[in-house]
């Protein structure tokens, strides 16, 4: 099997992924992934695509991602690896699709307006 190369966004994140036979090991940005994500939260978020389709000790995946803060690159993760193992194996969409795992999410930091504080607040009204 060749390598597989997909790509997943979130918020300002961009995640590349590179997906191929192996023993499991998940390397992000040339670190394992227990120091990359220290926390058990984001390490199941980067995990559950493979956990879903039993691909756990299957593959071994080399992992660039830049951008965003910590959570917005572990969903950027989840989104690159959903849509890899899709291209493993098309049964895969059948698994993924409805946990929800194959949508890119839209939601984007709004811009701030001129005239105002931040994107919504505005500066305190004074009536005299």
């Amino acid at each position: 099997m060749e390598v597989i190369h997909k790509i997943g966004r979130r918020k300002t994140a961009v995640a590349r992924v590179y997906v191929s036979q192996g023993s499991g090991n998940i390397t992000i940005n040339k670190k394992d992934l227990a120091v990359y994500f220290p926390t058990a939260t984001l390490q199941y978020k980067v995990n559950q695509p493979l956990n879903l389709t039993e691909n756990k000790d299957t593959f071994d995946v080399s992992i660039n991602v830049f951008g965003g803060g910590i959570t917005g690159q572990a969903e950027a993760i989840r989104l690159a690896l959903s849509r890899a193992m899709c291209e493993v194996d098309a049964e895969n969409r059948l698994i993924l699709k409805p946990e929800g795992l194959l949508t890119r999410d839209p939601r984007m930091v709004e811009r701030k307006k001129f005239g105002q504080k931040k994107a919504r607040k505005k500066f305190q009204f004074s009536k005299r």
